[in-house]
């Protein structure tokens, strides 16, 4: 039995399929119950006039390599991002004080803010 989140015009549903052996599956059909929505994480945002640090994919942080309030400067390795089993360097996109928006174990998505810089 496998199971689907499916949208139709917009309404979320639950359904279960079951897969059968020869050459048309046959398909069992269930009364439609609507998804239960999943609440967003907040997200902290970065402080206007600083410029964001994005995450260019999604994965987990596994460092942040210098403190939090640090001068850095643009170029610098700021962040450690863990995607696909490989560590990726997070450099500093100007120069100034950081403030991170993620901590050591946070999974994040792609264009998530890492870290504002003013």
């Amino acid at each position: 039995m496998r199971k689907f989140n499916v949208n139709v015009n917009g309404k979320a549903y639950y359904v279960e399929v079951e897969e059968v052996g020869g050459d048309a599956p046959a398909v069992k059909t269930l009364p439609a119950t609507p998804a239960v929505p999943v609440a967003p994480v907040p997200t902290a945002k970065a402080e206007v006039g600083g410029v964001v640090v994005t995450a260019p994919m999604p994965g987990q942080i596994l460092n942040l390599c210098v403190e939090n309030g640090a001068s850095v400067n643009k170029g610098d390795k700021i962040v450690i991002l863990e995607a696909m089993k490989m560590e990726n360097e997070i450099v500093a996109s100007a120069s100034g004080k950081v403030t991170f928006l993620v901590k050591k174990g946070d999974s994040v998505d792609t264009g998530a803010q890492l870290a504002s810089i003013k």
